[in-house]
């Protein structure tokens, strides 16, 4: 079990870039805030840096945190920490898994903006991964577009 997950937040006019990870064995998708692990001596934020290009091909800024929370328990981490970012450049599109273990297990499938002003435009799918929904529910609240 890794420690904490480093996730990026990419935001971009109201829009929230995610990812699928698509299984090999089944074909199983489902969406996900793009991140990973951290490397040996890199720092947070380099760490949200590298993995925004691998897995979304888009050069971003970290602009701060947005969320630090206590992961799922039974999960590969014990910690998500997740990162606002703004876009510096490219063009995002579904990029790779560097890491063997993972990449034998599945592989990026697609990349979507949602928008965070109308949870109705998201999909049944996204909606039913409690994970992720729940995730992204409270990036919208933190980040001002869920009214109480």
């Amino acid at each position: 079990m890794r420690h904490t997950r480093y996730q990026g937040a990419i935001v971009e006019d109201g829009k929230l870039l995610l990812i699928t990870h698509k299984h090999h064995e089944d074909g199983r998708e489902y969406w996900v805030i793009p991140g990973g692990g951290r490397e040996e001596g890199e720092l947070e934020e380099d760490s949200v840096v590298r993995e925004m290009k691998e897995e979304t091909q888009l050069d971003v800024e970290v602009v701060r945190l947005a969320l630090d929370e206590a992961a799922k328990p039974g999960g590969e981490y014990k910690r998500r920490k997740t990162y606002l970012c703004k876009v510096l450049g490219g063009e995002a599109a579904p990029g790779y898994e560097p890491e063997l273990e993972a990449s034998e297990t599945y592989s990026i499938g697609a990349v979507a903006w949602f928008d965070l002003s109308d949870e109705d435009s998201w999909g049944e799918e996204l909606k039913a991964d409690s994970l992720t929904y729940t995730q992204v529910k409270k990036l919208q609240k933190v980040l001002g577009y869920l009214r109480d």
